[in-house]
């Protein structure tokens, strides 16, 4: 397949009574898309406001992040599956509205009172050191502010905030319909290249037993529901991989994430150099709940490897916990057939960075890169101006935990509650010195 990316930046968004892209300015019509969000009888109030970098603004209730994009000249749409039928995409032509993005921020509690699945929102700092430890805050926001109608369940939630942000989206995208863009950037499927290594780009998926919908889907169907799936990178590219839960914590990425995914990018433009031949990518269902169940998975994901003709292998993952047996058994089970693989993971490692900063190991991961650690406690300085649903949050998670006020100075002992405060797949620019 053959896609093509092109690129119109926003430096600058307004809110206004029309839309319109010139020169990197966004103007937004505020009340339609307004009545466009409360159009779904699930959503109860909607208002928008924009965040932009530098400014001393707190963003609460975060659920999930989009990049604006919008496909022409053919019947597929991005985010297939969720937002129209399933229909094939990862070809044809793409508009992307870079430089910003849809900050999806919402009221909700949730049903769920216990364990993995409570409702967890979070925040975004838009300037100091707060900002330094999120991928987000140099990007503007069109921040869409719901409050989600009382007694629903997480799924209908989860739904009604997607549909929401996926609509506003691709209205801002359409806005650059006939106009030429700033760059095209061209996206080659290429699974028969010869003489050159072929590799994988190999996706731990975390799924969670207390939310049927928890995790990630494919054409909006949760991978919890298949053993492992081998995709076309560019369908990663073009929205057939989203987020799938109404939590949002820093280990989850967000849609914006999985579009913009820096793994399955320098793959394919190291291809388009001549020096690999990039297979694709394989979605692996992670967080079995017993051993045997993580032992087939990553020998099915092994053989699947095999059968594509993969030589090298990429292998990251998103979730914590025991996910990560998953991975590390992945590696062993491609190691032990020829495989060569790199992990590309976060780290623990504890307060200053000292303590075990993986949970699991097998002697055979033996090539891997860190992209930062999660633990490293920050503080928080106090904000001029809050935007989102919440005034007061919950620095703690457990149940009952006290709320204390957004706009305050907090101290965090983990990056989870910033969106984009961890490095999931190594898209960000850390170094680390030791002495």
């Amino acid at each position: 397949m053959r896609l093509e990316m092109a690129e119109f930046p926003v430096r600058r968004l307004r809110l206004g009574d029309a839309y319109r892209y010139q020169d990197g300015l966004l103007d937004v019509d505020r009340e339609d898309l307004t009545r466009l969000v409360l159009r779904d009888s699930r959503i109860q109030s909607a208002r928008f406001e924009i965040a932009a970098p530098d400014e001393p603004v707190r963003v609460t209730g975060i659920r999930d992040v989009v990049e604006p994009r919008v496909k022409f000249g053919g019947a597929a749409q991005v985010f297939p599956g969720v937002s129209g039928p399933v229909t094939p995409v990862g070809g044809g032509l793409t508009h992307r509205l870079s430089g910003m993005t849809v900050l999806a921020t919402a009221a909700y509690e949730g049903t769920i009172r216990a364990g993995t699945g409570v409702q967890r929102s979070a925040i975004l700092d838009m300037w100091g050191a707060g900002a330094a430890a999120s991928r987000f805050s140099s990007l503007t926001h069109l921040v869409l502010i719901m409050e989600i109608k009382q007694g629903l369940a997480e799924l209908e939630a989860h739904g009604a905030i997607q549909k929401a942000e996926f609509e506003v989206a691709r209205r801002l995208a359409e806005a650059t319909r006939g106009l030429a863009p700033a760059s095209v950037e061209i996206f080659e499927s290429n699974p028969a290249s010869r003489g050159v290594p072929r590799v994988a780009l190999i996706q731990g998926c975390l799924t969670d037993a207390q939310q049927a919908h928890s995790g990630v889907s494919y054409y909006g169907l949760p991978i919890r529901e298949s053993l492992t799936t081998a995709i076309d990178a560019n369908e990663l590219l073009d929205g057939a991989v989203t987020v799938n839960t109404t939590r949002c914590v820093a280990y989850s990425p967000t849609t914006w994430d999985w579009q913009n995914h820096p793994l399955a990018l320098a793959l394919h433009r190291v291809q388009a150099a001549g020096r690999i031949g990039f297979a694709g990518v394989i979605l692996e269902r992670i967080a079995f709940d017993n051993f045997h169940g993580k032992e087939v998975v990553a020998h099915n994901t092994a053989q699947l490897a095999v059968q594509l003709g993969v030589d090298a292998a990429l292998v990251t993952w998103i979730g914590s916990g025991n996910a990560f047996v998953e991975v590390m058994l992945t590696i062993r089970a491609l190691e032990q057939r020829g495989i060569k693989t790199t992990l590309v993971t976060y780290e623990y490692g504890g307060k200053d960075g000292i303590d075990s900063p993986l949970l699991y190991y097998v002697t055979e991961a033996n090539a891997a890169v860190s992209s930062g650690s999660r633990d490293r406690w920050i503080e928080l300085p106090e904000a001029v101006k809050i935007i989102g649903p919440y005034d007061e949050i919950k620095v703690l998670t457990y149940p009952g935990a006290p709320l204390t006020s957004a706009r305050g100075r907090f101290t965090l002992d983990a990056r989870d509650m910033i969106v984009g405060g961890v490095d999931n797949w190594g898209g960000e620019r850390w170094a680390c010195e030791l002495f």
